[in-house]
């Protein structure tokens, strides 16, 4: 009887345990499976979430910036102000002209300005190309602005910018910039003292920059006016009759029929009167 009733008292006992122990096991599993599932969550997470735009300058970019406001600070702040605001009377505001305006005033001697005029002459630079990049930077690091394109070592481009289509070129151009710049680039007089500047001396980028920032009076040709693709065509046109021999020897400026229709008439006058002389003096 002993026995039995020891038997009868372990077997509770025992189910006890496994009981406590099955518990366990499936605490430890909901722990493990929720440990599992949080992981897998994080790691989603960490892939599907879009990483912040976060602008970290490396040193050589910060380096590039304090050389840019060192020179801005030295050449443009009294015209345009310390915080690129302008200063009125002397220089228009600079937040959100970007570097390529930049690019195009000061790499064709424009900018700095000399002495106050109606209009700004193509004139020799100041600045060397690197430091053009680092007031360019300047600029667009704290107004942000339309960029120049450069090639993908980090060159400017100029070649590149050549469009393949000049004829195409041909007729944007004379649409949208020969009443001001002529049929060939030449350039001519405007009201109040300005002028549409000779388009021959300006290169691929200083043309592309102008297109995009419209300086003095010319309008700014936004991508929605005119493609990338088709301001590429222009360039390659404006350097196409720039860069060609004329193929009647003389060009006479380029300036079209005006002074060509002046210079057949000077011409054929002189010519005239010289043989009206002649068979004059061979009569007498």
């Amino acid at each position: 009887m002993k026995k039995l009733g020891s038997t009868r008292s372990a077997k509770p006992r025992g189910a006890c345990n496994d009981r406590a122990r099955r518990r366990l096991r499936r605490r430890l599993s909901g722990g493990l499976l929720l440990l599992v599932a949080l992981t897998v969550a994080g790691g989603l997470a960490a892939v599907l979430t879009p990483t912040p735009q976060v602008a970290v300058a490396d040193e050589s970019s910060s380096a590039l910036l304090r050389t840019g406001k060192q020179l801005f600070d030295t050449s443009c702040v009294s015209c345009h102000g310390a915080n690129l605001q302008g200063v009125p009377d002397h220089g228009p505001s600079l937040i959100g002209v970007g570097e390529a305006a930049v690019y195009f005033q000061v790499s064709t001697g424009r900018m700095p300005a000399m002495r106050g005029e109606a209009q700004a002459p193509r004139k020799e630079p100041i600045f060397d190309e690197s430091q053009i990049d680092a007031i360019g930077a300047y600029v667009q690091a704290n107004g942000g602005g339309p960029t120049v394109v450069r090639n993908p070592d980090g060159s400017l481009a100029m070649r590149s910018l050549r469009g393949e289509d000049v004829g195409r070129g041909g007729d944007l151009f004379r649409l949208n910039c020969s009443s001001c710049h002529n049929f060939t680039g030449k350039g001519g007089a405007l009201s109040s003292g300005k002028y549409a500047p000779d388009l021959g001396p300006a290169n691929e980028q200083q043309i592309l920059t102008a297109m995009l920032t419209g300086p003095q009076s010319m309008p700014k040709f936004s991508d929605h006016q005119l493609s990338f693709e088709a301001k590429k065509d222009i360039i390659g046109y404006v350097k196409t009759v720039t860069e060609e021999r004329q193929p009647g020897g003389y060009g006479l400026g380029g300036f079209g029929p005006a002074p060509e229709g002046m210079a057949a008439w000077i011409i054929g006058m002189v010519a005239a009167i010289g043989l009206a002389l002649w068979i004059g003096a061979r009569a007498s």
